[in-house]
């Protein structure tokens, strides 16, 4: 992919920041995979439609793009990195996916290629999906993979928790910018999770949960990671977005059976492609070993000389 300079960083950071006749984020991303080229994108919008009179327009285009280069080399010494997509340390995975992040912010370490599996559930969960989460996480742990999970309350701390007393790795994706900690009962386990694997924001540094958020986290997730396991979850739940959305990827979910049994969106679910339905932490652990040798399989095949 090759990394850009801090021109062509600074203009994707003016282009999302400005968002020409209010086009998504992830249309100017788009926009600019297809291009090559933020800079080539910003001067076409840095006209006088955009910016009104001429006069004023060149003056509020190379502010926006001053601000940004300045952003930008504060974040240089800042205690995160700043990815854009079409740097190479941006993670593969995300790129295979609509609607990418156009960026990532991230502390701790960036493993390329890694073998992550999200573990999801609710914020107020039962005991009986604490105790689940606890145990999927460890088995993963155990056969070598990442837990990767929200660093929201509930499944998603007990989660985290898990992998990292059983001396795994884990990743949590936020809903909220990079210098901020959601919620305030997590910093400690945030700051464990920063120096024993990687925490990765795809928003503003400082941005604020918001409700918006969540559900976009909950797409960076399921593209990050190989596979998502629901381990309980409600009707209306952002578990429910999350599978809902690994199945659009093309992503594997696995659902615990009493996910299908107590929502109609899990119902629905059974039986579509990608989608598994499993008993117990260890036939969902079990599933993702046959999932990763499927794939496995399946890279070997394509690789092997005709």
């Amino acid at each position: 992919m090759g990394s850009w300079d801090d021109e062509e960083r600074a203009a994707l950071l003016a282009l999302l920041r400005v968002r020409p006749e209010n086009t998504t984020w992830s249309r100017i991303a788009s926009d600019v995979a297809d291009s090559g080229s933020a800079r080539a994108i910003w001067e076409r919008c840095a006209a006088p439609t955009l910016f009104g009179p001429a006069t004023s327009g060149v003056h509020d285009a190379e502010s926006e793009t001053e601000s940004a280069k300045k952003d930008i080399a504060a974040w240089r010494s800042a205690e995160f990195d700043f990815i854009t997509f079409r740097d190479d340390e941006y993670p593969q995975q995300l790129r295979e996916v609509n609607q990418f992040p156009p960026f990532v912010f991230v502390r701790g370490t960036l493993v390329p290629g890694e073998n992550a599996v999200s573990v999801i559930g609710p914020r107020k969960a039962s005991q009986e999906a604490l105790d689940t989460a606890v145990d999927i996480s460890a088995r993963l742990v155990g056969v070598g993979f990442t837990v990767l999970s929200g660093l929201a309350s509930g499944v998603d701390t007990a989660a985290h928790t898990a992998a990292l007393e059983s001396g795994g790795r884990t990743v949590a994706v936020i809903g909220n910018g990079i210098r901020r900690v959601y919620p305030a009962a997590n910093r400690e386990l945030q700051e464990r999770i920063v120096r024993e694997g990687m925490v990765l924001s795809q928003f503003w540094p400082d941005s604020p949960p918001a409700e918006h958020t969540f559900p976009m986290r909950n797409a960076t997730m399921s593209a990050y990671g190989i596979a998502t396991i629901v381990v309980e979850a409600g009707e209306h739940s952002g578990a429910r977005i999350q599978a809902r959305t690994a199945v659009e990827h093309g992503r594997p979910v696995i659902l615990l059976d009493s996910v299908t049994r107590g929502t109609d969106w899990g119902a629905a679910l059974r039986g579509q492609p990608g989608v598994f339905v499993v008993d117990s932490p260890r036939a969902a652990v079990s599933a993702v070993e046959q999932i990763v040798s499927g794939k496995q399989q399946v890279e070997r095949l394509l690789a092997a000389p005709r």
